[in-house]
């Protein structure tokens, strides 16, 4: 009997054994999960969760910051802390109007704000893709009217959009160029940036003055105006103008870029076709220029650049050639040069000097040095292949001078005066251009025959 119950006996078998074995281990590898999960937290375990987030208001955005690099767990509850109601109106200020409030220094508190907040959520969503970084924002972002396109019913007079820019250059900063080219992809489909820079680019300029002027707006204070390094702007910009033709861009460029009216903001189509300008109205466009002409712009020849400035020339109308010399002067000696050699070669002789004699023109009227126009002159002369060729331009650019005091003399004669008298002014002006451009031309000739 003994013997027959022990050979009944019947054990437990191995796999049932180590089947279960697993599962403790599954047991014991969730506790340690669990564990370290609370031990990341630091001394942060052993607060329920509201209270973490209470404390939270206590601390400033920089701080905050900081607290989501101790690790990932506390970095996820933060990203939750800003999802929340609470976390929302601590951290989404939206105080975009109120630029006169005392202590506030003109709303850069608010903007100090933002990217303080954009260096949070940069480092809370340090781990995820761009994609994913990119919709999580848009979801927090998503409810400030401000931060959009056609957001805001008083865009002159709001922060927002530089709020929006000095939050993005933050977060984007240090990514490569494949990131920033989804981020772009990525604000033109919430903005549809690119069917409003259609409408207006083929349209009668100035029929959609408020259209014109928000593209403005989101265009400098979100993706061009808070760059530090330039080919960061230069990146911004190309991305702006590149996908349009020639014609488009040079528009585009203008909106962008051009003399804008000081009452109501909206650009001023007209002011480079009734008169003559000033460095203001021209600056902007001209560094616009000289940014995409440098060579941290990668992605435009100085042929690019040349055309774009022809074209700009008449847009939306042809220009005063005052007009055109005063922003090459101001564009740079580089831009300067390769537009005049560019009509040089092509055998544009007779706009070249008429060009000639306006650079000596605004010389005058804006104080630079003459003797610049003067070396100019002799660095173009250079470009011509025969002594014939260069002759020819000198001769046309002494026949303009004559022709142009020819015609303001009869201007100032005929006593066709406005209240500014400008007919006599520009006359004086001319006279003296060109009596400073030949002494400088007599300066150099002399200096050139007493060392030989």
């Amino acid at each position: 009997m003994t013997s027959t119950a022990r050979t009944s006996y019947t054990s437990i078998p191995n796999q049932k054994y180590r089947r279960s074995n697993r599962r403790s281990r599954q047991r014991c590898n969730s506790l340690d999960s669990d564990s370290q999960s609370l031990s990341a937290l630091g001394y942060f375990k052993m607060l329920p969760l509201e209270i973490f987030q209470m404390v939270l208001n206590y601390l400033s955005v920089k701080d905050i910051s900081m607290l989501s690099m101790v690790s990932k767990t506390i970095g996820n509850r933060l990203i939750n802390y800003i999802s929340t109601p609470s976390g929302n109106r601590r951290l989404l200020l939206q105080d975009f109007h109120n630029l006169e409030l005392p202590s506030k220094r003109e709303g850069s508190y608010i903007l100090e704000h933002y990217k303080s907040l954009g260096l949070l959520l940069k480092r809370c969503t340090l781990l995820s893709p761009t994609k994913d970084r990119l919709k999580y924002i848009h979801k927090v972002l998503s409810e400030v009217s401000c931060f959009k396109l056609n957001g805001c019913p008083s865009p002159l007079h709001c922060l927002g959009l530089q709020c929006y820019g000095v939050f993005l250059q933050i977060l984007t900063a240090g990514w490569d160029e494949l990131e920033c080219h989804r981020v772009f992809n990525f604000l033109c489909e919430l903005s549809n940036l690119p069917r409003k820079v259609q409408t207006v680019v083929s349209s009668k300029p100035g029929s959609a003055r408020k259209l014109e002027l928000r593209i403005r707006l989101y265009c400098r204070s979100v993706l061009l105006n808070h760059w530090i390094h330039r080919s960061d702007s230069a990146f911004w910009l190309t991305r702006i103008l590149k996908p349009w033709p020639m014609v488009n861009q040079a528009r585009l460029l203008y909106i962008i870029f051009g003399p804008v009216s000081s009452l109501d903001g909206h650009v001023v189509w007209q002011k480079m076709i009734e008169g003559p300008t000033d460095e203001t109205s021209l600056k902007g466009l001209a560094d616009a220029i000289k940014l995409l002409y440098d060579t941290e712009a990668r992605e435009w020849t100085a042929d690019d650049v040349i055309s774009l400035v022809d074209e700009l020339s008449v847009v939306p109308r042809e220009w005063l050639m005052e007009n055109n010399a005063r922003l090459l002067i101001l564009s740079g000696n580089s831009i300067c040069f390769t537009f005049m050699a560019s009509k040089a070669v092509n055998g544009r002789t007779l706009e070249l000097a008429r060009l000639m004699v306006f650079l000596a023109l605004v010389c005058e009227k804006d104080l630079y040095c003459m003797d610049w126009a003067v070396k100019m002159m002799q660095k173009v002369c250079k470009v011509f292949s025969t002594p014939g060729e260069r002759n020819n331009f000198l001769q046309c650019v002494e026949n303009v001078f004559a022709h142009m005091i020819m015609d303001m003399l009869q201007a100032v004669l005929s006593g066709d005066r406005d209240e500014e008298d400008s007919s006599f002014l520009n006359l004086f002006h001319l006279v003296n251009a060109q009596a400073n451009f030949h002494k400088e031309i007599l300066y150099l000739t002399m200096r050139g025959n007493s060392s030989t």
